[in-house]
């Protein structure tokens, strides 16, 4: 498909007790190339200090419910677009642009990217499909171009909510996020209802988010869920919404599959047996609550209640720095003496092995990449990666794309410094 020019846009984040991972997230969003879009950050009262001072839209929530707070956000949206990005995630340079551009095309209404994993380089989603229990069918892609999939009967193209867009007007006329749903499935409820009245999404690859997965009220950083019960509750509300009621196949689905997910958890001791009897507990529990949750039906969202008030970011030159890690403390000082004068940073930090590589974004702004000189540094690539440190630098033989952060669209070409 062809796209055009970034439209005007907002991107709304979404932040409760997490005010670290808030101020990280911010720190990267300042490095987005996109240029016209406002920030809207919807949180509670330690989120708002860490926003304090910037040219942001602050919206003072704190009420355990996803749904609600993007509403808040969308209230206050003046763009065009709306694009949404959890807390503990941090955005590409790139990412914004990537995912808004496909907008150019009218017949576009919603735009999903692609989310990598903790280690910066694996893939948590990069497309799929779901039916109306909410189960994903993964959706295999054809290189890194956007594309406008169609999906069966049946059958909705799905988004995650850390990396999605909407136009805003489209999304405010639906009534939004369903408050229903106070964590989980949110977005793919808004994908159903997209899709039932014959709208388009588009899958956008390059539009890439890092997702580290901060630990919340409801799950740990190490993945481990702390309760099942909004996870119960928002499935039996989506069954009610898309399927009519639950049915014993969906039911026992769904629970092979938390079991399994909980049994994975203890072999790696993260976990003791009976932990995994009382979190199955709290599923059960969960999908009790929420077959009996009132259902509203949803009222449209008027009109933007504040004027855009755009963010200053914009293209940015970049700058890449590599060396091996008994050289880290140099170049880490010349790094940040590059961010400090403007410059959007990928520091490379290659040891003598085999190592499989890593990719973060650091508290101070810098992304930096880790790993072995011939160690695997993309998903599904060699193990074994034989070359030169030259080599390794050329992006066409290491295998990173062209929206990774040493390779963003910026005026003029990346300096590679040995």
């Amino acid at each position: 498909m062809t796209t055009g020019s970034v439209p005007r846009t907002s991107l709304i984040i979404t932040s409760r007790h997490r005010p670290d991972a808030l101020a990280r997230c911010l720190l990267a969003v300042a490095q987005l190339d996109h240029s016209d879009f406002e920030l809207i950050v919807v949180t509670d009262p330690a989120g708002l200090a860490q926003a304090q001072g910037l040219a942001v839209k602050r919206v003072a929530f704190d009420v355990a419910n996803i749904s609600a707070a993007r509403n808040a956000g969308l209230a206050v949206a003046a763009g065009q677009v709306v694009a949404f990005l959890d807390d503990d995630a941090v955005p590409e340079p790139s990412w914004l642009s990537h995912l808004t551009r496909p907008f150019a095309a009218p017949e576009v209404a919603a735009a999903g990217g692609a989310v990598r994993g903790p280690d910066g380089i694996g893939y948590q989603w990069r497309a799929g499909l779901t039916d109306a229990w909410a189960e994903i069918t993964p959706l295999p892609l054809a290189g890194l171009a956007p594309s406008l999939p169609t999906a069966p009967p049946g059958r909705a193209v799905a988004t995650m909510g850390t990396n999605c867009a909407f136009r805003r007007d489209l999304l405010a006329g639906l009534g939004g996020f369903d408050p229903a749903y106070r964590y989980f499935l949110d977005e793919t409820d808004v994908n159903w209802r997209l899709a039932a009245a014959g709208h388009t999404t588009a899958i956008v690859p390059m539009a890439q988010v890092h997702h580290r997965l901060a630990a919340s009220a409801l799950r740990r950083a190490d993945r481990v869920p702390c309760s099942l019960h909004d996870i119960g509750a928002s499935t039996a509300v989506f069954w009610r919404r898309h399927a009519g009621g639950p049915a014993a196949a969906a039911l026992a689905r769904l629970r092979t599959r938390e079991r399994a997910r909980l049994v994975r958890h203890m072999l790696a001791a993260r976990l003791e047996p009976r932990d995994v009897a009382r979190l199955m507990r709290t599923l059960e529990d969960g999908l009790a609550e929420g077959a009996l949750r009132p259902l509203a039906k949803l009222a449209p969202i008027g009109p933007p209640t504040l004027p855009f008030l755009r963010f200053p970011a914009g293209p940015r030159p970049g700058r890449v720095l590599a060396g091996r890690p008994w050289q880290a403390q140099r170049l880490r000082a010349r790094a940040a003496a590059a961010l400090a004068a403007g410059e959007i940073v990928t520091l490379f930090l290659f040891s003598p092995d085999a190592r499989p590589h890593q990719m973060c974004f650091t508290d101070a702004g810098i992304w930096e990449q880790t790993g072995g000189l011939w160690g695997r540094a993309g998903p599904g690539g060699p193990r074994l990666h034989p070359g030169s440190f030259a080599a390794r630098l050329a992006p066409k033989r290491s295998g990173w794309p062209g929206c990774a952060p040493c390779k963003g669209p910026r005026p003029g070409p990346a300096k590679i410094q040995p």
